[in-house]
């Protein structure tokens, strides 16, 4: 399974860019090819989620994580396929998505292509719960959401520390000493972490 992949944009069509990496060219279905430039000196990272069917391997690219957690999360309501959930992400305001699930905007699902109010309300259903926690004007999950700071290094660190199994409180109560603190890398800052919470 692939996570990301690094390389140049190459061919940017309607549908799909093609992005070569180690000499390949790997075609990516995005929600909005426009959003990337054939450039042959710029790289750029696109997160990937890899389709595996009977008669096909297909793969999405994802401008970020978040991107992709929401793609996921998408095509995991019934009647949802990786097109359609592709189709939704193409409106560039995905916080206006994330509430409206949240605040059951049936209305607001319906404008998108393929979407009706059967499968508008599926979609509520079946997320509401899972990205309450999102409906605050951050597509980060809920750990992070509660975590995140302006520093990459120390962001990492803190959803490290998530993935750890730490829950959120315990990290909240270490987050302050974390800012004054002078470390720079992702590992500084968890090591420090992990010796503050123990």
């Amino acid at each position: 399974m692939y996570e990301y992949i690094t390389g140049l944009v190459t061919i940017v069509t309607p549908q799909y860019v093609v992005v070569e990496a180690g000499g390949v060219g790997y075609q990516l279905l995005v929600a909005n090819p426009y959003r990337y430039q054939v450039d042959e000196t710029q790289r750029v990272r696109i997160y990937v989620y890899q389709a595996v069917r009977d008669d096909s391997i297909t793969l999405f690219g994802f401008v970020d994580q978040a991107e992709k957690r929401l793609f996921l999360q998408l095509i995991n309501v019934s009647g949802i396929g990786p097109k359609s959930a592709l189709a939704i992400l193409a409106n560039p305001d995905h916080q206006g998505l994330i509430d409206a699930i949240a605040n059951n905007n049936v209305g607001y699902l319906t404008k998108f292509p393929g979407i009706g109010k059967k499968t508008a309300s599926q979609i509520v259903l079946d997320l509401k719960d899972k990205i309450a926690d999102q409906a605050t004007g951050s597509l980060l999950t809920a750990d992070q959401s509660a975590t995140a700071t302006a520093n990459p290094a120390l962001d990492d660190a803190l959803a490290a520390l998530s993935a750890l199994g730490y829950r959120e409180r315990e990290i909240k109560k270490i987050k302050k000493e974390l800012l004054e603190a002078e470390a720079t890398t992702t590992d500084e800052y968890l090591r420090l972490a992990l010796r503050l919470i123990n």
